[in-house]
């Protein structure tokens, strides 16, 4: 009985543990997790980016917009179709699709690609130009 119960404890510790969902992002240990590229800490929390390739289970962690791209272009990977990414929302900090946020050009970005990523539209200053997930992938080379 006494084997039962430490099994049962075991299974349901277990359980518990933390689970990561495939269609969010993944904890991040700032100041500690490394830029997949460049290997820098990664710091700035509302200009970082994660990307887990569809049917994997491993997440990449980038300090920078500019380093995801470049990385994934060096991978042969196709961002567009075979990868989730998500970035963080450069008034927030909220990690958002990166497919779908708005982007705006001549940022502080810590690789210094100037690339920022938005939730909302309304948060974006009237005078600066907006980008698609699209439109940056082609410009950061």
């Amino acid at each position: 009985m006494k084997y039962v119960l430490l099994l049962l404890s075991m299974l349901l510790f277990l359980a518990c543990g933390e689970k990561q969902e495939t269609n969010s992002a993944a904890q991040m240990h700032w100041d500690r997790d490394m830029c997949a590229r460049c290997v820098m800490v990664v710091s700035d929390r509302k200009n970082s980016v994660q990307l887990k390739i569809k049917d994997s289970k491993k997440y990449y962690k980038f300090d920078d917009l500019g380093c995801m791209i470049i990385w994934a272009n060096d991978e042969k990977i196709d961002i567009k179709n075979d990868a989730n990414i998500w970035v963080t929302d450069v008034k927030t900090g909220e990690w958002i699709d990166a497919k779908t946020a708005l982007y705006t050009s001549g940022n502080s970005t810590p690789m210094d690609y100037g690339y920022s990523a938005y939730k909302i539209k309304n948060e974006i200053e009237k005078d600066k130009k907006i980008f698609s997930f699209d439109d940056v992938s082609k410009l950061i080379k």
